[in-house]
């Protein structure tokens, strides 16, 4: 039994999980979508994903018609991940260690994947004021890759306001501007992937459509499966699931 799984969610709201498959591979996702009627399959317009190029290639294969949305989660999730790697690594280059407690940038690694939009302006100042004052071969790149994180945060955000093009154009160009000038190899590996998605990317910003749903529908299921210590019949484990994450479905299964 695969333990991996992947789940397909309605993320429109009204028929929650539509289907779960055991292994998170392009084929069992092709497989999954292709016993579906054309005219549902037809029927998709958007697909949110996170930036996995499996999934990428079996939508593409299956619903050439859907447009791929990348979900912003998993991009902040990723400049946070970028900022955390800087941070470590300058620390052990000049420390010869890992960072710990007495450690000023260990201190402030909750503060600095914060969003700056949500901190007061002088803890932001406070901020840079720190970073200004470790040594300079520990501040310098970890206060590059914070404002590469937060540009690309004030990028994603614009989501909310419909960005026209202009707008969107800047913003962009500041964010690959600040990774091409810090010179590090994690800040140019954020840029590539943010330059390989870009056309998802700019779907999101224009429709603001997310897999929020999905993770919801995940945390659920893995809910359900530490509650039942895990599953040996995968059978069952589908039933219990669509049981727990689809409303009309409640004892309405179909049980072939």
């Amino acid at each position: 039994m695969d333990r991996w799984h992947v789940g397909f969610v309605d993320l429109s709201g009204r028929q929650g999980l539509l289907g779960q498959v055991e292994g998170c591979t392009a084929q069992a996702v092709i497989d999954w979508l292709a016993e579906r009627d054309l005219a549902s399959r037809d029927a998709v317009r958007f697909v949110a994903i996170d930036m996995c190029t499996i999934f990428k290639s079996a939508i593409r294969r299956v619903l050439p018609q859907a447009t791929l949305v990348v979900d912003h989660f998993h991009l902040v999730q990723l400049a946070n991940q970028t900022l955390t790697e800087v941070r470590r690594r300058v620390t052990v280059t000049h420390r010869g260690r890992r960072g710990r407690k007495g450690n000023r940038e260990w201190e402030l690694r909750n503060r600095l994947t914060r969003s700056a939009a949500r901190m007061c302006g002088e803890y932001v100042d406070a901020l840079l004021d720190e970073l200004a004052g470790l040594p300079t071969a520990i501040g310098t790149p970890i206060t590059a890759a914070w404002h590469a994180k937060e540009d690309l945060l004030d990028l994603l955000a614009t989501a909310c306001t419909r960005p026209d093009r202009e707008q969107v154009r800047d913003l962009l160009y500041r964010f690959y501007r600040h990774c091409a000038d810090a010179g590090l190899p994690e800040l140019e590996r954020l840029a590539t992937t943010v330059q390989t998605w870009w056309p998802e990317i700019l779907t999101f910003l224009h429709t603001k459509i997310t897999n929020a749903g999905s993770e919801g529908t995940n945390r659920v299921i893995k809910t359900l499966a530490r509650d039942a210590y895990g599953f040996r019949n995968p059978v069952n484990q589908r039933l219990r699931t669509r049981t727990a994450t689809t409303r009309k479905a409640r004892g309405h299964l179909d049980h072939r």
